[in-house]
C-alpha cells in the first residue's frame, strides 16, 4: 500500500470504490426502511420526545424539569422521557411526581451510551418526529430547544448539534477545552463533518435518522452518532447554545488524568472502528518505512566495510517490517469485520422499522410508569 493511496483514504470524499458501495447500499436500505415507516404512519400530528439519560439524580432532576417546554412551535405535543440507568436513588419517583410521561429503565448501571440508545428507540417506538436530547444536570439551557429543532423543521438538518461556548465556560479546564476541540478534529476527519463541539451531548434528530444510528461504546455517545451520521450522509448542522452554571461535578470525568486516558481510547476506537483500513495502513506504511530506512542505513555502513558495528540496525529493521506485516494483517481483517458490522446494522435497522411500523403510536411503551 502505497503512503498517496494511504493519504487518499484518510480523506472521506476520496475513498476506495469498495467502500462507497458498502455505504451506498446502507443509505438505499436506510431509504427503504424509513419509506416504510412513512408509509405506515401516515399524516398524523407532530410528536417532540424530549429524553434525559439518569442515574442517581433525585436532587439535580427536579430543576432540569422545571425548565423543559411543553410547547414548542411547530409541533402538536411535546412529552418527556426519563431513562433511568440503574438509579439506586429516588430518580424514578422524582420524575413521576414532576410530570415526566415516560420512565425506561435499566436493571442496573449500563453507562451513558446505552441510556441514550434506550432513550432514541424508546422515542422512536413511542411516535416522536424528533427526539432531543439533555443532560439531567441542568448543564444546558432548555430555552435553546426551539433553536436545535428549528434546521429539522425547515428540512435543512436531520441531526443538530449544539456549540457551547467552550472558551467562556469557566468550570472547563484547559485540559478539558483542548481534548474537546481534539475530539471535534477527530470527528471531522472521521466524519468528513465539521462540527465545532462534537462532544456536546445537547442535540436533536429526526427520526429517520435516529433510525440509522447505533452506538457500539459504552462511554459516550457524542463523537460516535456524528461520526455515523457523517458516513450515512445524513445531513448535520451545528447551532450555538447556552449552558447554566455547573450544579455538580461531571461524573464522566473522575480526574484529568482519566479523562485524557478515555478520551485517547474514544479516539483510537473510532478510527478502529470505522476507517481500519486507513489506520492500520498508515501504522504498517510508518513500520515498513523506517524497517526499510534501517535496512539501506546497513547496507550502507557494509559496503563502507563497518557492518559489523551497526548490527542493531538489522534487528530494529527486522521488527519493524514484521510489525508492518502484523498492522498490515490486522488492517485487512478489521475491514472485513467492518464489512460484517455494516451487515449487521442493516439487519437492526430494517427489524426497528418493522416494530417501529407495527407500533400504534397511542400505545405506552413497556417500560412506562
Amino acid at each position: 500500500m502505497t503512503l498517496p493511496l494511504l493519504a487518499d483514504m484518510w480523506k472521506r470524499d476520496d475513498r476506495r470504490p469498495g467502500d462507497w458501495a458498502r455505504d451506498t447500499g446502507w443509505v438505499q436500505a436506510a431509504r427503504e426502511a424509513v419509506a416504510g415507516v412513512q408509509g405506515e404512519r401516515g399524516p398524523r400530528p407532530m410528536k417532540l420526545i424530549i429524553q434525559i439519560p439518569c442515574f442517581n439524580e433525585e436532587e439535580i432532576l427536579p430543576v432540569t424539569l422545571a425548565d423543559l417546554p411543553r410547547e414548542v412551535a411547530g409541533f402538536d405535543t411535546v412529552e418527556w422521557l426519563v431513562i433511568d440507568d440503574g438509579s439506586t436513588d429516588d430518580t424514578v419517583k422524582v420524575a413521576k411526581a414532576h410530570g415526566v410521561d415516560h420512565i425506561v429503565s435499566h436493571p442496573h448501571n449500563k453507562g451513558l451510551a446505552q441510556a441514550f440508545m434506550t432513550g432514541i428507540e424508546a422515542s422512536l417506538r413511542l411516535g416522536a418526529d424528533v427526539i432531543v436530547n439533555t443532560d439531567a444536570d441542568n448543564q444546558y439551557d432548555a430555552s435553546n430547544i426551539p433553536d436545535l429543532v428549528a434546521p429539522i423543521l425547515s428540512k435543512q438538518a436531520q441531526l443538530v448539534v449544539g456549540a457551547r461556548p467552550i472558551a467562556e465556560i469557566a468550570h472547563f479546564s484547559a485540559t478539558k477545552k483542548l481534548l474537546q476541540r481534539l475530539g471535534s478534529w477527530v470527528v471531522g476527519l472521521a466524519s468528513g463533518v465539521r462540527i465545532p463541539d462534537a462532544p456536546c451531548g445537547f442535540r436533536a434528530i429526526d427520526r429517520n435518522a435516529a433510525i440509522q444510528i447505533y452506538v457500539y461504546t459504552d462511554y459516550t455517545y457524542t463523537i460516535e452518532t456524528i461520526i455515523q451520521a457523517g458516513r450515512r450522509n445524513i445531513t448535520i448542522l451545528s447551532v450555538p447554545v447556552s449552558t447554566n452554571e455547573a450544579t455538580r461535578p461531571s461524573r464522566l470525568i473522575k480526574s484529568t488524568a482519566s479523562y485524557v486516558w478515555r478520551s485517547v481510547m474514544t479516539i483510537v476506537r473510532v478510527f478502529m472502528l470505522y476507517m481500519p483500513m486507513a489506520f492500520l495502513g498508515t501504522l504498517a506504511a510508518v513500520s515498513a518505512a523506517a524497517g526499510l530506512a534501517l535496512g539501506i542505513r546497513y547496507l550502507v555502513f557494509m559496503l563502507m566495510g563497518q557492518g559489523q558495528g551497526h548490527l542493531q540496525s538489522v534487528v530494529l529493521a527486522a521488527i519493524l517490517l514484521m510489525g508492518a506485516m502484523v498492522f498490515m494483517m490486522g488492517a485487512l481483517i478489521s475491514d472485513m469485520v467492518a464489512a460484517n458490522r455494516r451487515l449487521l446494522e442493516e439487519v437492526r435497522m430494517r427489524r426497528l422499522a418493522e416494530e417501529i411500523k407495527g407500533q400504534d403510536p397511542g400505545t405506552e411503551h413497556p417500560g412506562n410508569p
